[in-house]
């Protein structure tokens, strides 16, 4: 396959935490990098430590015209874009009768809006040249939410569907244009938790994952640096089990990506 790290990466939310970890780890794999975020001074703070390959970009991911003006601004005056990682989110941590519904959605159009307009940009870009990389920054949020995070919990849920939507839209057509999701654990950042795990360390395991471009890695889902396997049928054990196959979860780490 073309490696799709010869091209332009988008990184959204850039401008701290995960995002800017990233940001900072891609640029030093020697990869280009568009960072979007909505502060100019945590763009700017980004720069500062990814040094000349990191692009800044000040963009509401939630305004379909915004993001559309600015990636197709990306091929024309710096590189085709090859890998997006759809990273910005909010975490609003507001009890629901808190909420007002134009509260809440102001958060589904960021933690899902976002990700569908980077994503229709991105892959105009992707489909000309039949290849690419898309990583969705994912979450279980969905599956047991925390008091207080419906709005985030709704969003993310709905996150790692339209991934599974994106792959059986283009999956067949455009095999090279690998999707999947990846949710990095619980991050010491303003959106985690104090004692949580290094958002330099995630990004190790992200950026890693955003390079390797492989077909099999479509609609795979990762938790840190290790693959989930889909739940698997009493047939299908006892198939494997008869024909003494067992199917291991890959690991980040082991040199297989390029």
């Amino acid at each position: 396959m073309t490696d799709p790290s010869k091209g332009l990466a988008i990184v959204t939310g850039a401008g701290t935490g995960l995002g800017q970890a990233m940001a900072v780890e891609l640029v030093r794999k020697g990869v280009p990098v568009a960072g979007f975020g909505r502060r100019p001074d945590a763009l700017a703070e980004t720069a500062r430590m990814a040094g000349p390959g990191f692009h800044a970009f000040t963009v509401d991911v939630s305004s379909t015209q915004e993001v559309a003006t600015v990636v197709d601004r990306l091929a024309r005056e710096i590189a085709p874009v090859t890998i997006l990682i759809n990273n910005a989110a909010v975490y609003p941590r507001c009890d629901f009768l808190d909420e007002t519904p134009e509260s809440f959605m102001h958060s589904v159009a960021i933690n899902l809006g976002g990700m569908v307009n980077c994503s229709h940009a991105a892959l105009k870009q992707m489909v000309q040249a039949g290849r690419g990389r898309i990583l969705n920054v994912s979450t279980f949020a969905d599956l047991s939410p925390l008091p207080a995070s419906s709005a985030y919990a709704v969003s993310k849920g709905a996150a790692r569907i339209f991934t599974r939507a994106l792959l059986a839209d283009v999956g067949d057509r455009f095999p090279d244009i690998v999707i999947n999701d990846w949710m990095p654990g619980m991050l010491a950042t303003d959106m985690g938790i104090a004692h949580g795990l290094s958002p330099q360390v995630a990004a190790r395991w992200g950026v890693e994952l955003a390079l390797w471009n492989d077909v099999s890695l479509n609609g795979t889902i990762w938790e840190q640096d290790t693959e989930l396997l889909p739940p698997q049928s009493l047939k299908g054990r006892i198939r494997d089990r008869l024909i003494m196959r067992s199917r291991k979860p890959r690991r980040l780490g082991a040199g297989h990506p390029g």
